[in-house]
């Protein structure tokens, strides 16, 4: 009996453990897939530089460099060149339509195409998952010679809205089983005299709140579950007066109805089983509740 409840203290004990250790390893594996993201912003990057040699190409120069694309901001990349061009809205809109297609990030973005002496926009537009919601005009005005930058921005879905999807979901399946794993064991430690704290000496008498007994000189006595949670709140604090509120309370409250009679009844019978130590009373403190009085 006693190794049984030991495992079943150490399985409790360790049980909060367990679920703590779990939630860290959600956390680390949601936040283990930032490797991934680095991959796929490195290959978009790539793809956004064959943008820029493909607009080059067009324009008729296959020679001047496409410089390195800057992250100007969260989701939004630049595009620059090393020499003027001229550009065809369609085609810049086909081209960016077409290699983007390759970015399993890049559903939904917004181009816009800077003049790089004011910074003006010359020419923008919108490409959308869903192609209705398209923002695309002015495609057959050819765009004079000029110095230009390529500005796109990404809605921020795709991977990161995953991770995060991933991360409050294993959550929410943690919290789910945690309830229903701890739930029990924390009703039944809110329950006074459910949960066993040892065994009570009280003058000559042994009181194992466990086993519901009061033992003496070899003999046993059995006591109800109600009489063996009202000696055990006494146990607890012997010497001490007891408020009649608080006994109530502790002992009916949870049953949903609390009966002043019934309280006199069980400590009536306590008494009674308690009188085989002269030196056990359980006495009434007027105005106030009970006392479990030890003398020495």
């Amino acid at each position: 009996m006693l190794v049984k409840r030991n495992f079943l203290r150490l399985k409790r004990k360790h049980m909060g453990g367990l679920f703590i250790l779990l939630l860290i390893s959600i956390i680390c594996v949601a936040f283990s897939i930032t490797g991934n993201d680095d991959f796929d912003f490195a290959r978009r990057e790539i793809l956004l530089r064959r943008i820029g040699h493909e607009i080059l190409l067009q324009s008729g120069d296959s020679v001047s460099r496409v410089l390195p694309v800057k992250k100007i901001a969260k989701n939004e990349y630049q595009i620059s060149f090393e020499n003027e061009f001229t550009f065809q809205p369609e085609s810049l809109v086909n081209t960016t339509q077409r290699l983007l297609a390759k970015d399993p990030l890049a559903s939904d973005y917004v181009v816009n195409v800077l003049n790089c002496a004011n910074a003006s926009v010359v020419y923008g537009y919108a490409i959308s998952k869903n192609k209705k919601d398209d923002i695309v005009t002015c495609k057959g005005r050819r765009q004079p010679i000029a110095c230009y930058m390529i500005n796109i921005k990404f809605k921020p879905t795709g991977i990161i809205t995953a991770k995060n999807g991933y991360l409050l979901g294993s959550l929410a399946v943690l919290a789910f089983v945690g309830f229903i794993f701890l739930r029990p064991v924390k009703s039944r430690k809110d329950l006074p005299g459910s949960q066993h704290t040892g065994i009570f000496t009280l003058g000559s008498m042994s009181f194992d709140a466990e086993t519901r007994k009061l033992m003496i000189n070899g003999t046993t006595i059995d006591l109800t579950r109600t009489e063996t949670r009202v000696l055990r709140i006494f146990a607890l604090s012997p010497n001490e007066a007891i408020e009649r509120s608080r006994l109530q309370k502790e002992i009916w409250e949870d049953e949903g109805v609390i009966v002043g009679r019934s309280l006199d009844m069980f400590i009536s019978k306590l008494r009674k089983k308690l009188e085989f130590d002269p030196n056990i009373k359980l006495v009434v403190i007027r105005g106030k509740g009970y006392k479990l009085e030890i003398s020495a």
